[in-house]
């Protein structure tokens, strides 16, 4: 059954579907993805449904996300096929997320997805500015995407969340309040806030290094982020991982079984399974990927096998990006590993700092070490 491993017949499985294409690519985007207009799409949702394949419909799947790139560059004909090919395997999946580009959601699109059982939408809206949304090199406007989001609501969809980013250059914390503020009277059920990161290989790089532009700087970013944190916590939003916040009941599950660090299925160009043992990644090129797929072949490009200190770092890494931390119980029962034992320098060290918080059986980061959040993280990668 090509990459399906015993682990995944009785785990509680995350299913991810990756549709690598797009209009253009953004600026700052250093995920892997193409020109929708340079492919056979046909042939390219004909692959990933045979990839499907390779995995029984008894496969324990409970959450499926469909990302990219952006999933709404698929003809609304292609689109509904990838999703029927889905749903008809796991009709009983307690979460199906598809990424909305909000210049791409129309009233066609979205009955295709309510057909077909999407209960949660993601809109990358990124910013309501029009002069950042040139500067990121995103093709909607800020209309477009009140617009989406509304149609969105008026279609029955009541699980949607939407992506803003901070500290893009020439920006200000009015700015970003202002994007707050705009994102919240929306009535969306999630906000993702993320500091743009500057990504080897992108234009964007190249207009900093250029001198073009001139990155925020670590003051600012820093009071950006509280500041998306105490206005999402003023209107109701419960932070639940370093840049995910929720209204109650509606946190992303998929992407908290990422953080349990549970065993998932990738499927796509550039799609990395894990099984919790090993993790394998497709190859990260869409014809390349067509063809070992029509050809019968695995579309895996890297294999990793994790040992025990890997998988006790990573859990360990994972679990503590959440707002609710290590359960230490759990933790045991899951690694083999004792928490306080294995780390027991770096967690008295940052508990020393202010930086970690242990109570209830649990250690999570405390609040002043959100902001620095990987400079903690990491003395947890390795022991």
């Amino acid at each position: 059954m090509g990459t399906y491993s015993e682990p995944l017949r009785t785990q509680s499985l995350g299913l991810y579907v990756h549709v690598p294409l797009c209009d253009g690519k953004c600026r700052y985007c250093g995920f892997y993805s193409e020109p929708a207009a340079n492919h056979d799409l046909d042939r390219l949702v004909s692959a990933l449904i045979s990839e499907l394949d390779r995995y029984p419909a008894d496969t324990p799947v409970q959450t499926v996300y469909l990302g990219g790139g952006s999933p709404t560059s698929l003809p609304v004909g292609s689109l509904a096929r990838l999703l029927e090919a889905v749903a008809s395997r796991w009709p009983g999946a307690r979460e199906f997320t598809v990424e909305c580009n909000p210049g791409q959601t129309d009233a066609r699109i979205l009955t295709v997805l309510r057909r077909f059982g999407v209960n949660r939408l993601s809109f990358g809206v990124q910013s309501f500015h029009a002069q950042e949304l040139l500067l990121l090199g995103r093709r909607h406007t800020a209309d477009d995407a009140v617009s989406a989001i509304r149609l969105a609501q008026e279609s029955g969809f009541e699980n949607i969340g939407l992506d803003l980013i901070f500290a893009i250059p020439g920006s200000t914390p009015d700015a970003w309040h202002q994007n707050l503020h705009r994102a919240v009277a929306l009535n969306v059920q999630h906000i993702s806030a993320y500091s743009l990161t500057v990504e080897p290989g992108t234009p964007l790089l190249q207009a900093v290094q250029a001198g073009e532009l001139d990155a925020i700087d670590e003051d600012t970013d820093r009071a950006m982020y509280e500041m998306a944190i105490d206005c999402l916590a003023s209107a109701g939003f419960v932070q639940y991982e370093i840049s995910n916040f929720a209204r109650e009941g509606f946190a992303c599950l998929h992407n908290q079984g990422y953080w349990d660090n549970r065993s998932y299925i990738g499927i796509g160009p550039s799609a990395s399974s894990y099984d919790g043992g090993s993790r394998t990644t497709n190859i990260a090129d869409i014809r390349q990927y067509v063809r070992r797929i029509e050809a019968g072949q695995s579309p895996a490009d890297e294999s990793e096998r994790l040992n025990d200190e890997d998988r006790v770092c990573q859990t360990a890494v994972l679990n503590l990006r959440t707002r609710k931390g290590v359960d230490l119980a759990a933790f045991q029962a899951t690694t083999g590993a004792d928490f306080a034992e294995v780390f027991a320098s770096p967690l008295e060290r940052h508990r020393r700092l202010g930086l970690l918080e242990i109570e209830g059986g649990r250690v999570r980061l405390a609040r002043e070490a959100l902001g620095i959040a990987d400079s903690v993280l990491c003395d947890f990668s390795s022991f």
